[in-house]
């Protein structure tokens, strides 16, 4: 049975090539230029980088000259190797010269082409009229997209609601006028059974939040579907369809809930047209599938599946490497067909509730789609077939002639916010394994094209990111960092009982632990909730000098046996500690929320960090235990390795108080020191949680002592103790100069000079460049500047742009900071809470009012109050460089925006602090990208992306100047200097014999 439906799929392919073999796609008619850079870049794996990315950033330069000065950047650099016709002559010109302006007006009108390839037109009525003309020459249906892809702010919502409403509006009162497709002569009706007027959108439209709203989808999806009734009133006032796109992973859950809950309200539980698409390229496309079709038959839906392939599969691969996940798509082609194929049939076989949308450029899968639904007794007018536009015209006279109904997808809109639309379809027609380039391009053989792809076939893997070694002894380093929290349904409701819980425990009793037993201290202090300065997180007993004598005394008792302790059993306290905090994590997460005022995800992104600390210190121990040898020759061993400096005194600060303190004493301590850990007064609960931690994991009785107090009570006691080898500090650079002062004097009866490791601060720049993409750089601006309300020492406070993006950007900018929303911690809703403290609230207070005399208010609303230590996001704009406002590190959510002439001025402006800790710039210049790296003075420089959020190991943390000593916490060099570095030479050579082996 299942041979004779092969050859049944294989003759109607055979059917289908046939009139498609008569002609080629115009992507691949090479004498056409879309055709003629498509073929370089299939034979060109390096121009096709360069192509795609000059493409890329090609519609946000405004300028000829601009134009000109990307293409040498892109294409005539020396360490290129393209032939002279790929540079257009511009090699060896001035960018602003009259021939590269030539060239360049040339090149924009070729790419512009290259977009209305596949983009309709600039607005319904443009695009209107040619799909008329293809309607009546071809009769292929249409379904038209608004060229958007996410929005960044609630007013950005209302604009694309009010495009959207306008665009249908307009469709249907052109698409009045035109005659209906097939023999069916119903008004406004295709094939007698579908809407002329027919629409797509994506849901990252409707609500610019969703992602950051995870952990509160019920948020999310209410917000969405306020954007959505609107559309979904008028397409059934106006008689037209609604199709919901799919986009990349993180929005399609978001995005299958919205469908379902929408369409579960009474007003629309009825009405048929409507649609989903769907992508069978990820590995767990078919029980979600199963799981959706469910839903339509209990709920008695109807609707249609636009069933695609997948037009995100690189940007998968991207992010489940970076984000240590698996790989969500099947690694090879033929098992997205073979999926594809399976998802077909449980479809079709559920036409009662489902109408097949195939959206396929593959013959083999369109055959097997109208092979599959004889079989089924499918009705005709339960299966479309549908493309995009500017792709597959000769399958477009294929399907016409074998009688199929095909509906063409138009994206309507400016050439720059569909540069993402493009992209991706360069990518998918230029890809080795693309139906369309082997068939019509690569001439791989018809019998080929149509096997079975569920027939087995060779296993091909998609290579995973990892770090790469140098030698033997870097194998015992594996380490991978923690993956993101998923905010399910079950790790949300286990975190809402977590919050509970922990609360119901206030008010907590904290007290001094030294050498393993509770001390007493000499005054009481209350810490507080700062959402709810009222809520007593912790009872606090406050440590005094002679308790800080005791811990100093009890560490040292511990060191001697500490110090010579096997590294194994060292390593594995830090092991046991990160297995404690992966159980704990959301009874400690809620610990953050309450005492530190994180948010839900920036707690759980620290506990992640924490963990990740954890094991990679111990496996970096592992490899620094191994002692390394240092030379080669008979006769002589030469070998360094590394022991404990001695007793530590660890300084924590408020901000990311969890990870901070985590990370400086894991470090400290699997090097064989112990330490006495000395809290922030700001957050003294969460660093009990932190002692008890390491307690419960092993760490012996002494080697961790705890003196919960106030900085200027016992912190200069501890730091100038003659027995505390070392200090470790985050913090301000008012405390750290102090530490680094104190320690620089040797008291008598020291038996080492102190050393000092410490981390104080910023006053971090981001660079918008005349070329940056704003859609890209506006999340991880608005992250690295108001996540946890600016109080991280590595935030953005200073954001510099060139004067070609300003106006543009603060339009932007401030919609989207208008956006956040403020509200307590424990909240999920929340973007932004309060700060730490009333006295962190005064200071940044003070600078505001500062900025309000000296510049411009750009974004403030001081009517938001009420919420404990709140301060309102602010942004300034026409602030002098050299203000205090645009000096002095303020921790709070406050942002100085600059407009600059060109680059080097932008550098000028970002170097022109006393800090160097953390920098960033947005470009798609390379020149200007190669020209930060090397001018850019800042320890941890992020090139289009958020410059907060370091991951351990990937992003070593840490700058210089007045940031820090110019140590690296996070990376490979952090270890050692808590360690001194010994080195042993043996002499081997013995009566005329030496050993060969050295090793």
């Amino acid at each position: 049975m299942a041979s004779k439906f092969e050859d049944r799929v294989r003759e109607t392919g055979i059917k289908l090539y046939q009139v498609a073999e008569k002609s080629k796609p115009s992507l691949f008619k090479k004498d056409f230029y879309t055709g003629k850079m498509m073929d370089l870049c299939m034979k060109n794996e390096a121009f096709k980088q360069e192509m795609f990315r000059f493409v890329d950033v090609f519609p946000y330069l405004s300028r000829p000259e601009s134009v000109a000065r990307h293409i040498q950047e892109y294409f005539c650099r020396p360490d290129q190797d393209f032939p002279k016709s790929m540079q257009w002559g511009l090699k060896r010109v001035k960018p602003d010269s009259m021939v590269a302006k030539i060239a360049a007006k040339s090149i924009a009108k070729n790419i512009n082409s290259m977009g209305k390839q596949f983009i309709t037109g600039e607005t319904i009525e443009k695009a209107a009229q040619a799909m008329k003309q293809m309607r009546d020459r071809e009769g292929v249906a249409w379904t038209v997209k608004i060229l958007k892809e996410a929005v960044k702010s609630t007013r950005e919502e209302e604009a694309f609601l009010s495009r959207q409403i306008d665009l249908m509006e307009s469709y249907a009162d052109i698409a009045k006028n035109w005659p209906s497709l097939g023999e069916s002569q119903k008004g406004g009706m295709d094939w007698g059974f579908t809407p002329q007027t027919n629409i797509s959108l994506m849901a990252s439209c409707l609500y610019s939040q969703y992602l950051s709203k995870s952990c509160a989808v019920d948020y999310a999806i209410d917000r969405a579907k306020e954007r959505l009734r609107p559309i979904y009133r008028k397409a059934m006032q106006i008689g037209a369809y609604v199709m919901l796109d799919m986009e990349h992973l993180p929005a399609r859950g978001f995005t299958l809930e919205l469908f379902k809950r929408m369409n579960e309200e009474p007003e629309f539980r009825d009405w048929p047209h409507k649609g989903i698409a769907y992508q069978s390229y990820l590995k767990d496309a078919e029980p979600l599938l199963i799981d959706l079709l469910d839903w339509a038959k209990k709920s008695g839906q109807d609707f249609g599946i636009r069933l695609i392939k997948g037009a995100f599969w690189d940007e998968e691969v991207v992010r489940a490497n970076l984000n240590n996940y698996p790989i969500p798509v099947f690694a090879d082609k033929q098992k997205t067909d073979a999926c594809f194929e399976r998802c077909t049939r449980t479809i079709l076989e559920n036409h009662a509730n489902i109408m097949l949308k195939c959206g396929s450029h593959n013959i083999r899968s369109a055959a097997f789609v109208l092979e599959t639904a004889k079989d089924l007794d499918v009705p005709k007018n339960r299966v479309e077939f549908q493309m995009l536009h500017g792709m597959a015209e000769n399958l477009r006279v294929a399907w016409r002639q074998h009688g199929m109904r095909l509906r063409l997808y138009s994206p309507v809109g400016e050439i720059i916010p569909g540069m993402a639309y493009l992209v991706r379809r360069l990518l998918e027609n230029t890809s080795s394994e693309s139906f369309l380039r082997l068939s019509f391009a690569d001439g791989v053989a018809m019998e080929q094209m149509l096997k079975d792809p569920a027939l087995p076939t060779r296993e091909t893997s998609q290579p995973v990111a990892t770090a790469s070694s140098d030698s033997a002894r870097d194998t015992l380093a594996v380490f991978t960092n923690t993956t993101p929290l998923s905010w399910t349904e079950k790790n949300r409701t286990a975190f809402a009982a977590a919050l509970k819980k922990v609360k119901a425990e206030f008010s907590l009793k904290i007290k001094p632990r030294i050498g393993g037993k509770i001390g007493l201290g000499e005054k009481e202090t209350l810490s507080m909730d700062p959402n709810e300065p009222e809520q007593v997180v912790g009872i606090v007993d406050c440590a005094g000098k002679p308790a800080v004598v005791a811990a100093v005394n009890a560490a040292a008792n511990a060191f001697e046996i500490w110090s010579m302790t096997p590294v194994d059993q060292r390593v594995s306290c830090l092991f046991a500690a990160a297995d404690q905090v992966k159980k704990r994590r959301h009874e400690l997460a809620a610990l953050l929320v309450y005492e530190a005022g994180e948010t839900w995800n920036e707690a759980q992104g620290n506990i992640n960090e924490a963990i990740d600390l954890l094991t990679f210190y111990a496996t970096q121990m592992e490899r620094l235990a191994i002692p390394r040898q240092m030379a080669g020759f008979p006769g002589e061993s030469s070998q360094i390795s590394y022991i404990p400096r001695g007793i530590g005194a660890v300084i924590a600060p408020g901000y990311a108080a969890f990870p901070v303190s985590i990370g400086m004493i894991a470090a400290a301590t699997v090097t064989g020191n112990t330490v006495v850990y000395k809290p922030s007064s700001k957050a003294p609960v969460i660093g009990n949680a932190v002692c008890r931690l390491f307690e419960n994991a092993g760490l012996p009785k002494g080697v961790l002592n705890f003196v919960p107090g106030l900085g200027s009570d016992i912190g200069d006691a501890l730091v100038t103790h003659p027995d505390v080898a070392f200090t470790v500090f985050t913090g301000s650079r008012e405390t750290g100069l102090r530490i680094i002062q104190q320690s620089a004097s040797t008291p008598i009866g020291a038996a080492q000079i102190k050393h000092v490791i410490a981390e104080m601060g910023g006053k971090n720049a981001v660079i918008i460049d005349s070329d940056a993409d704003l859609d890209a750089a506006m999340s991880p601006i608005i992250q690295s500047a108001f996540t946890y309300m600016g109080q991280k020492c590595s935030a953005a406070s200073r954001l510099i742009v060139l004067e070609e993006n300003y106006d543009k950007f603060l339009v932007r900018f401030k919609k989207a900071v208008e956006t956040l929303m403020p509200g307590k911690a424990d909240d999920p809703r929340t973007d932004i809470g309060a700060v730490i403290s009333e006295k962190a609230k005064e200071k940044i207070i003070s600078f505001i009012e500062l900025g309000k005399k000296e510049g411009t208010v750009l974004v403030h609303d001081s009517k938001i109050t009420g919420m404990g230590h709140f301060v309102p996001p602010t942004v300034f704009t026409d602030i002098s460089p050299d203000s205090r406002l645009a000096q002095e590190e303020i921790l709070g959510p406050v942002v100085c925006i600059f407009k600059v002439k060109d680059f080097d001025e932008a550098l000028q402006v970002a170097n022109n602090t006393q800090y160097a800790l953390n920098g960033g710039v947005f470009s798609r210049s390379p020149a200007n990208i190669e020209k930060a790296c090397k001018q850019f003075m800042a320890g941890n420089l992020y090139i289009n992306r958020a410059i907060t959020g370091a991951m351990v190991q990937r992003h070593p943390f840490g700058g210089f100047k007045m940031s820090g000593v110019g140590s690296k916490a996070k990376g490979p060099d952090y270890l050692q200097q808590f360690m001194f570095c010994r080195t042993i030479v043996e002499n081997t050579f013995r009566s005329g014999f030496a050993p060969m082996d050295h090793k």
